[in-house]
């Protein structure tokens, strides 16, 4: 009799659980639609700037006044939203003053403009601030508590993160992952694969099509004359590369808090910093001669430039990866708004590209490597980024995915590029930091 009690309970509470099911299903469909759909417009709208700036290359000159142009639109409305992606994670840690809307109109705005004059920079940011800002907003609508407002802030990083790369199972992922370092709150994971999926699907049916990158490596002759996925030599050579890639994670990383600091001190108004990288980033461009740098990177206006999609080709870019990062140091350290990840993917790739011919690898299969290892140190979400890999690249080499983003990971130590993550279990056993500190305070 006593084993009946369970199924009765369930029973009597059916009518509950399918009232909460149908309450966070109505709230999960509408921050998917609503993020889908601004992350669509979004790309539409990076795509239409980029062509723009491919047909009038004068724009670049145009930068500087650009960047003061979006600082000063911040200093007046911006307030909290000016913390980006970190205020939301800060939120999801302890609930505080909340994410403003206006956090989503800015970036979008400040974004479109930056790839319009040509700033290096991403686009994960703006997929984020746009999930999370609207999550807080249906949470606010919906009057949720501080529990279920951290899980739908989850939900609104999955959706924006899903949405903008076409990977809705690493968007799921990476919502969880991207809070702590080491651990992962699996109560979470059923609401960000819903949003994730949905504002996949929802970007998708307004038309929105992603880059398809190719690795044409499928494995190994085996001796019977079948391909086998894995080869030691060539998994100790990516493993290799992979200690690489999170070095360059490091140092990108690094590189952007070092460099913000410089410019502090050496112009104390934050209006006016944005003018000082778009005036160094003209002057990289004359000196480098090419614009290959700017801007996303996906493509390049040169059919041999360099460019991401290149990297998987037959040519060969030994330093692409180094002025990528010079470039987008410069654009993110000055101010200019975007996100982190689509010049990480560059950095990777390119650096990728640059290291298979010293270590023997398939220029494709480093270059896929890398494109994911150098985002998972330097975001700290090794397995969103080896989902990633699987959703972009297929699952034939997840092995070598999987080795360069765990080595990736290890490799960048306790820096990352979101100073509002905290650590949950430390990466290594000989690391000196604790459990629960967050990562800005590593810095000061």
């Amino acid at each position: 009799m006593a084993g009946d009690v369970y199924p009765m309970r369930t029973f009597q509470n059916f009518p509950r659980l399918a009232q909460i099911a149908l309450h966070w299903g109505l709230i999960l469909l509408l921050l998917g639609v609503s993020v889908g759909s601004i992350c669509a417009l979004f790309l539409w709208l990076l795509d239409q700037v980029t062509q723009l700036r491919f047909l009038h290359p004068s724009l670049l000159f145009g930068l500087p006044v650009a960047g003061i142009g979006v600082a000063l639109l911040y200093q007046r409305y911006g307030g909290r939203a000016a913390a980006g992606n970190n205020l939301i994670i800060d939120e999801i840690h302890k609930p505080g003053g909340g994410v403003p809307f206006c956090m989503a109109p800015l970036v979008l705005f400040g974004t479109v403009v930056s790839h319009l004059f040509g700033a290096s920079v991403g686009r994960e940011g703006t997929a984020v601030q746009i999930g999370g800002s609207f999550a807080a907003a249906i949470g606010r609508m919906f009057r949720l508590n501080d529990r279920a407002m951290r899980l739908l802030l989850m939900a609104g990083i999955a959706a924006g993160f899903g949405a903008v790369f076409g990977t809705p199972v690493a968007g799921a992922i990476f919502g969880l992952e991207v809070l702590t370092l080491g651990r992962l709150d699996y109560a979470a994971l059923l609401p960000a694969a819903v949003a994730s999926i949905v504002a996949d699907w929802t970007c998708h049916a307004w038309g929105i099509h992603h880059a398809a990158y190719h690795v044409g490596f499928r494995g190994v002759p085996a001796a019977d004359g079948t391909m086998f996925h894995v080869d030691a030599l060539l998994l100790v050579k990516v493993s290799f590369a992979a200690v690489c890639f999170g070095l360059a994670s490091r140092a990108f990383a690094s590189g952007v808090h070092r460099l913000a600091g410089i410019f502090q001190k050496f112009c104390p108004q934050a209006w006016l910093r944005p003018a000082l990288g778009g005036i160094l980033t003209i002057l990289l461009v004359g000196l480098l001669g090419t614009r290959d740098y700017l801007g996303l990177g996906v493509a390049s206006p040169d059919v041999d430039g360099a460019s991401i999609m290149n990297f998987f080709g037959q040519g060969y870019y030994p330093w692409s990866w180094f002025w990528k990062l010079v470039f987008t140091l410069v654009a993110l350290a000055s101010g200019f708004k975007g996100g982190e990840v689509t010049p990480l993917f560059f950095i990777g790739a390119g650096l990728g590209n640059a290291l298979s011919p010293v270590l023997g690898v398939p220029a494709d299969l480093l270059a896929g490597v890398g494109f994911v290892a150098v985002f998972a140190g330097a975001a700290n979400t090794p397995l969103a980024c080896t989902f990633m890999a699987v959703e972009l690249f297929g699952a034939t080499d997840v092995v070598y995915y999987a080795a360069g983003c765990f080595i990736a990971y290890l490799a960048s130590g306790h820096s990352g590029i979101y100073q509002a993550q905290r650590i949950g279990t430390p990466k290594t056993s000989l690391a000196l930091e604790r459990s629960g500190t967050v990562l800005r305070d590593l810095r000061k």
